[in-house]
Parts: C-alpha cells; sequence; structure tokens
C-alpha cells in the first residue's frame, strides 16, 4: 500500500511531481530508494530529449565572500524568462556562482561533477538533470569566473535582475572602504560601458589589424587622399582604444576623468597604489543564436499534427 506520507517524503526528496512520486513507488513495491533511481533515470532521458533545445535565456549570478577576496560570476541558462523567474531555478544559479568560488574547478565539465553545495548526496549534474525534467525546459551551465585576491579586493555587480554580471578584481596594500566603493565603481562602469580589454597590452594585435583595415577603406570611400589615409586612420585607432579599454575609458559618473586617472587619485587618497588585475563582464544569451519563433504557425502544426 502506497501512502500519501511517503509520496510527500520522496516528492521531497526528488522534486518531482506527485504522480510521478507514486507511479515511482507503485513500480518498486514502496522501495523508496528504487523509486529514486526511477525517477532518476526517467529524469535523465527526458533531460536527454532536451538536451538540443536553444538555452538562451536564464540568469548571471555572482558571488562575493564575506572578507572580500574570494568572487564568482557564472551564466546558467534556460529557454524561457518564465523558467529563469522560477526560485528553485534562480536557487539552482545562485548555488552554482558560490560553488565556482569555493572550487577549484577550470571547467564547466568539473563543475557539473562536483557534488551539489546544497546537498552533497548528489551532484550538480544531478540537480540539473532534475530541475530540467520537473521544469521541462533545457538548462546548462555555459560559462564562469573566478578570482581570489590575496591583496585586494574583489567585486561583483549584477545589473537588469540577471541580465548582465560583472566581476572585478583590485590589488591594494591598503584595505579600506575607498578601495571597495571604488571597486563597485569600475564594476557599474563594466556594466555601462562594456569594455573589451583592461589595457592596450592586452588587445588582440589580429583585431586591431582588422579594424586598422576597415578604416582604411572607409576613408579610401570616403575620397580622402592616399597621403592622409594613414594619419585618419591611426586616430581613428585612438579612439577605438579608447572606447574598448577599461583604463581609458571617460569615466560614466564624471566625465573629466578616466578610469586611469580614477585609480590615480583614489591610490593618493589611501597613500598606496590601486591597480585593476582583472574583470569580467557576463550578458545573458550574448553569441548565443536564438530561433525566433511564430506562435501562431507553432499552434497550427500542433493542430495539424493531431488530425
Amino acid at each position: 500500500m502506497i501512502s500519501a506520507s511517503m509520496v510527500k517524503e520522496l516528492r521531497d526528496r526528488t522534486g518531482a511531481a506527485m504522480m510521478a512520486c507514486k507511479k515511482a513507488l507503485s513500480e518498486t513495491d514502496g522501495d523508496m530508494d528504487k523509486a529514486i533511481e526511477v525517477l532518476r533515470e526517467k529524469g535523465l532521458a527526458a533531460a536527454a530529449k532536451k538536451a538540443g533545445r536553444i538555452a538562451a535565456e536564464g540568469l548571471v549570478v555572482t558571488y562575493v565572500s564575506e572578507d572580500g577576496k574570494l568572487g564568482a560570476v557564472a551564466e546558467v541558462n534556460c529557454e524561457t524568462d518564465f523558467v529563469s523567474a522560477n526560485e528553485e531555478f534562480s536557487t539552482l544559479a545562485t548555488n552554482v556562482a558560490k560553488m565556482v568560488a569555493l572550487s577549484k574547478v577550470n571547467t564547466v565539465e568539473e563543475l557539473v561533477a562536483e557534488k551539489y553545495i546544497a546537498d552533497e548526496s548528489v551532484t550538480l549534474k544531478d540537480v540539473l538533470t532534475g530541475l530540467i525534467s520537473k521544469l521541462g525546459e533545457n538548462m546548462n551551465v555555459r560559462r564562469f569566473a573566478r578570482y581570489n585576491a590575496e591583496d585586494g579586493v574583489v567585486q561583483s555587480y549584477v545589473h537588469g535582475g540577471g541580465r548582465i554580471g560583472v566581476l572585478v578584481e583590485l590589488a591594494s596594500k591598503v584595505q579600506s572602504p575607498v578601495v571597495s566603493e571604488l571597486a563597485k565603481d569600475i564594476c557599474m562602469q563594466i556594466a555601462a560601458a562594456n569594455p573589451l580589454f583592461l589595457n592596450e597590452d592586452q588587445v588582440d594585435q589580429e583585431a586591431l589589424n582588422k579594424e586598422r583595415e576597415i578604416y582604411r577603406v572607409q576613408a579610401l570611400n570616403e575620397g580622402k587622399p592616399e597621403k592622409i589615409v594613414d594619419k585618419m586612420v591611426e586616430g581613428r585607432i585612438k579612439k577605438y582604444l579608447k572606447e574598448v579599454c577599461l583604463v581609458d575609458q571617460v569615466w560614466v559618473k564624471n566625465s573629466d576623468l578616466t578610469i586611469s586617472k580614477l585609480l590615480q587619485e583614489k591610490s593618493k587618497e589611501v597613500g598606496s597604489p590601486i591597480t585593476i588585475v582583472s574583470f569580467s563582464r557576463f550578458e545573458r544569451g550574448e553569441g548565443i543564436e536564438k530561433v525566433e519563433e511564430n506562435f501562431a504557425e507553432e499552434v497550427q502544426r500542433q493542430m495539424q499534427q493531431g488530425k
């Protein structure tokens, strides 16, 4: 006899639907452990069916330790904004960021094989599989970054309810609220201005040469004389670098300062150099090709299939 309390216990342990729990218990003659195995197997099958579907929605989440020395940013994707607003999905994403920060993994594959931070009896992959089965959408951990500041501070910023997430590491021998506040300001700068590089030294030369070629063709198409084209190209390259290099960008809070000058001012204020070590900016779904569905056509296809 399968009791209501047994069904409830199985639901609490797996998160599966009531009817699925009742059916699994019936199939296993009330054996709780075997019923869990059955649900996991069905969850794997369901997840496999959904694995090919494009997951471009979701959340970018961050985690920073209380002492500000350790931090992570991660992008966890699903198929719709409806699921991204789901509390269980949000909790999963938050836990993923914390797992990244507290682990030493270097790849997504290593991360999903780790024990889940909220329940070490299962792996992160198990939890993902279960949630895919429960909520009916493909989900995945797409990417992450982790910083550990021995001398300095790690700070994060999330914009638009998880649309953009930023993680920054500053180096400073002085532990001061000024440094922490500066880190917050730089996070917001990165979110707003979307720099591609920290400074000119980090700019990919191949990409820069492509920009030069584009500017050269543009100048020639504008009918500019060959003898001044090179000067025009280099002028545009300097402008490009100011736009894409963080330290050369104009500070969004005060257009009289660049980020480089802001760092100099704050360094004088605390009496010790403050430098930007690294930054990461993740924007949800960037680079993922989304499939635009026509709702009316989808309904019509389903009606035709049902005939």
